[in-house]
């Protein structure tokens, strides 16, 4: 039996706020972040909408999506960074607000890479039989831990929140392979306090070369070649880093998935973001090959081969 996506869904905060509006806010420019990071705007949720609300909204679009029930589901996983409060987790809170009364409830907290731990864990409960609908949530609320008056750090977050509904599928489809991985020395260039803390510089070398390692690692063990990928979906953190991901995959732009410009860097909602907007335009196809492949604060990193389809 192999576990694979069954539905999506997704919600980004109707407030846009563009690298103009950070002008007046801090020291830096359109330009400026344009050319290092390729984000152009961002949302930002309202002061009355948290994590779980987001997750909710994205939740419920998957479960429609799937054409099954809350009360089908039989674990939810919610990868964040930003609950809304230390406990009950935000997996909890989705939980009573769906209704789904049968499910158990976890968060999951691998920072940028939660929502590829999610899915691992999903699958490791799905394949052996131990449960059918399992709702893997990547959900954000950034702004609440952003230093607005960091010029390093502002101009790159956004909120949001991805869901799937991740099942039992046909045997040529869903996860192929993963890799999941984590590197505990270099937790001091990622880390919040109050806000979020990063060395830039030791950040994206490490991502850089990780998530082309990852990548090209996940194929590797599924028997695969940078040939037979359709679709790369890469953790929405900087133009640079995605497009190396992509050249190591020897990939034509029009097979990589870009938000980044619209979304800035949503941490565990990225992916998830990224994955439904492309199925909801048409560019990932039944049978389609895809990878996966994020890192994160950990420092953490994440990468799936999945078939795509039922």
């Amino acid at each position: 039996m192999h576990a694979g996506v069954i539905g999506v869904g997704r919600y980004t905060p109707e407030k846009v706020v563009t690298n103009f509006d950070l002008e007046k806010i801090v020291d830096t420019s359109d330009e400026w972040i344009r050319t290092r990071t390729g984000i152009e705007e961002r949302r930002i949720a309202e002061d009355d909408i948290n994590t779980s609300d987001m997750a909710y909204f994205a939740a419920q679009k998957a479960l429609e999506n799937a054409g099954i029930s809350a009360e089908d589901l039989d674990l939810i996983l919610v990868a964040t960074v930003t609950p809304d409060h230390p406990f009950p987790t935000v997996a909890c809170m989705l939980q009573e607000k769906l209704g789904a009364k049968k499910a158990a409830a976890m968060d999951v907290s691998a920072a940028c890479a939660g929502f590829m731990y999610g899915m691992i864990t999903a699958k490791q409960f799905i394949e052996p039989g131990i449960y059918k609908n399992v709702l893997v949530v990547g959900a954000e609320k950034l702004s609440k831990v952003t230093n607005w008056e960091d010029r390093n750090t502002a101009v790159l977050f956004g909120d949001g929140a991805g869901a799937v509904i991740m099942g039992p599928v046909s045997e040529d489809k869903g996860i192929l392979s993963f890799e999941l991985g984590a590197d505990g020395t270099g937790g001091k260039h990622l880390y919040q306090d109050e806000h979020i803390i990063m060395n830039g510089r030791e950040v994206f070398k490490f991502a850089v070369r990780q998530m082309g390692e990852s990548s090209v690692n996940v194929l590797e063990k599924a028997g695969l070649t940078k040939e037979d990928v359709d679709f790369l979906i890469p953790h929405q953190a900087n133009i640079r880093i995605m497009e190396a991901a992509r050249t190591r995959l020897e990939l034509p732009e029009e097979k990589m998935s870009k938000t980044v410009h619209k979304y800035g860097n949503t941490s565990a909602a990225s992916i998830p973001i990224s994955l439904v907007e492309e199925v909801e335009a048409g560019k990932i196809k039944d049978g389609d090959l895809i990878v996966m492949v994020g890192f994160g604060g950990g420092l953490t990193w994440g990468a799936i081969a999945l078939r795509w389809g039922k």
